[in-house]
């Protein structure tokens, strides 16, 4: 067998090693999440990314004021980011608190004060990935990375070597601080999204782009 070949057949085997180890930091109901206790196992979401869930019947349209609270970075012993450093987790963090502010504004005015008709939304960042440096880029262009990364592509699930978030969203009514609404999601981007692969933190941020559209197309 050509030895170059079999190299490449050797490395395809570590890149689906790690692309599996990656794709098993799954969400948990974390402990110190002040919803946690309401939340559930949500069957109804066959994409995974939404694994818990608590709803109640709401009318979104009955709100137009929201509250964002800073976003918290998770610290409690079943945090899920593993070695990440103190300031990668600032760095989502912050992207995290931008991101979802700037998607918010396209349905809500942005208060401080609690009142009538408003919302107020807490972000608790839990977890994350990073991409694996050069490889993940490179794994889009090997063959066999790149069968694995289509048939990804085809079921919305992760792509090799890409780093991903998890974070919880809880959703209350401002007045009377009732719950409506929580969850606990893993975003990333999609399989084939090279610009995603560039940078440690660039399928995190993806991720949370994704999410923060996500959360809108919830509350309209």
């Amino acid at each position: 067998m050509d030895r170059s070949i079999a190299l490449r057949g050797l490395g395809t085997l570590v890149l689906c090693a790690a692309a599996a180890g990656c794709a098993s930091v799954a969400p948990v109901p974390y402990s110190e999440m002040a919803s946690s206790a309401y939340m559930a196992p949500d069957k109804s979401d066959a994409s995974g990314r939404v694994p818990y869930r608590y709803s109640t019947q709401v009318d979104w349209r009955a709100y137009n004021k929201v509250i964002l609270d800073p976003v918290v970075v998770y610290r409690a012993r079943d945090h899920q980011f593993g070695d990440m450093s103190d300031k990668d987790r600032a760095t989502l963090a912050a992207y995290m608190q931008n991101c979802f502010a700037e998607r918010l504004r396209g349905r809500f005015a942005s208060v401080r004060e609690r009142g009538p008709n408003t919302l107020r939304i807490r972000l608790t960042l839990t977890g994350a990935v990073i991409n694996t440096p050069v490889l993940g880029t490179l794994s889009r262009f090997d063959v066999a990375g790149a069968v694995y990364n289509g048939v990804q592509a085809a079921r919305d699930g992760e792509g090799t070597l890409t780093g991903s978030v998890i974070y919880g969203v809880e959703i209350f009514d401002a007045q009377t601080s009732r719950l409506l609404s929580a969850y606990v999601t893993k975003q990333y981007p999609g399989a084939y999204d090279i610009k995603a692969t560039a940078g440690s933190l660039a399928a995190a941020t993806a991720g949370l782009d994704k999410g923060a559209d996500a959360l809108m197309a919830q509350l309209h």
